[in-house]
């Protein structure tokens, strides 16, 4: 795998994780994992974010310290999986800008279809990461991915819990320049394109609408 795919190997990652694929996990327990799974990500997914030092006085003197060098980020859920990542990155960074992307699988071409698509009016000159719990076909995130490319934003990462092979190599095709991040890689795509062992329909355990 190149440095471009990064995958969490951390203990308490995969534990929490072991804990979404059972299917006897209720649907509260589920979306409470999913959106811890996405805070302990978003620690390591923005390891890179660029620091300045300050002037600080503490109670006992007066130092020179690290802050966030004024970096803007903004978080692109997918439609509508994606939803049940965005509170555990709002609590590491609530300063954060929401947008969201909706889409559709054509069924005539296969080709995703945008449907909805609301971004802050300053995405331009934000950092994105865009979050879906599962990577499948690769289809709509790198439709996603490109939609955001249209806003002429530069800086672009892709978070999701469980990414598929054929997933990765779509978008490393797609977006090289497009960093991914994900929990588990797991084997392969089934014949109806759900990720093997997976977790089953992401949206479905997240809403229960199972």
């Amino acid at each position: 795998m190149d440095e471009m795919v990064h995958i969490f190997d951390h203990p308490l990652i995969q534990h929490k994780l072991a804990i979404l694929r059972d299917e006897n996990t209720g649907v509260k327990e589920f979306r409470e994992i999913v959106s811890e799974i996405a805070t302990l990500m978003c620690y390591e997914a923005t390891r890179d974010l660029p620091t300045r030092e300050v002037e600080i006085k503490t109670p006992v003197a007066t130092g020179t310290f690290k802050t966030l060098a004024g970096k803007k980020l903004a978080i692109v859920p997918i439609l509508r999986a994606g939803l049940g990542m965005v509170d555990g990155i709002l609590t590491l960074i609530p300063s954060a800008k929401v947008g969201h992307i909706g889409l559709y699988r054509d069924p005539q071409t296969l080709e995703p279809v945008e449907y909805y698509c609301k971004m802050p009016s300053d995405i331009a000159e934000r950092d994105v990461i865009v979050l879906d719990p599962m990577l499948a076909t690769g289809g709509s995130a790198s439709a996603a991915i490109q939609f955001i490319k249209n806003y002429e934003v530069k800086h672009i990462k892709l978070m999701n819990i469980i990414a598929a092979p054929e997933g990765v190599e779509r978008v490393r095709k797609d977006h090289p320049d497009v960093a991914i991040y994900c929990a588990a890689l797991d084997e392969k795509l089934n014949d109806h394109g759900y990720i093997v062992p997976g977790l089953g329909d992401a949206g479905d355990r997240i809403f229960g609408t199972k």
